[in-house]
């Protein structure tokens, strides 16, 4: 068993960067797990705990729906919070809405429910999570800081590939090890 997810990729750029610090620095005083940099993603499907077989078959989906599709690019735009501003539990910053990401996710969400996967119940909300809140002092100063980026263009992102990644849970934080890629061309 492995607990898995496909996710797109998110090289951060000095924008974005950016963004992180000035977040990081405003919110300093507050117990927030900081998402590494490095790990940061847009998740199309968590799925979980999965047998080693349905891997394969997952894989291989993947690579006959992803391949052709071809390659696109998204804008990173703005911030804000999951739950909202009166109870925050997610820092993220979102995703321009885009045709060619829907139309991928749509495809990937097919694929799997044609290999029988139980897939989460919530509606695809394209996103990059930030921080997670474990407590927070002063709602003011992060209710300023989203307002700060909250209609910034951030980032424009090339997608040219979907990760199929697992999810290696240490004390540290999290390991996102890529199983495999599926190039979209």
């Amino acid at each position: 068993m492995k607990r898995i997810f496909i996710a797109l990729k998110v090289e951060t750029g000095e924008t974005l960067l950016t963004m992180i610090y000035s977040l990081k620095s405003g919110l300093s005083k507050d117990i927030i797990k900081w998402v590494n940099p490095d790990n940061i993603h847009i998740t199309l499907s968590f799925l979980g705990d999965t047998e080693e077989r349905k891997i394969k078959s997952i894989s291989s989906m993947l690579n006959e729906k992803c391949k052709g599709s071809g390659k696109f690019e998204l804008i990173i735009k703005g911030s804000r919070v999951f739950r909202n501003l009166s109870d925050p539990r997610i820092i993220w910053t979102g995703i321009e809405p885009s045709e060619k990401l829907m139309n991928l996710y749509e495809i990937i969400m097919n694929g799997l429910k044609e290999l029988d996967i139980k897939l989460e119940d919530r509606p695809f909300k394209p996103h990059l999570t930030i921080g997670r809140i474990k407590h927070l002092n002063d709602k003011e100063a992060l209710k300023a800081l989203i307002e700060q980026f909250q209609y910034s263009e951030i980032q424009i992102i090339p997608v040219n590939e979907v990760i199929l990644y697992e999810s290696i849970l240490l004390q540290s934080g999290p390991v996102y090890k890529p199983l495999e890629k599926f190039n979209l061309e």
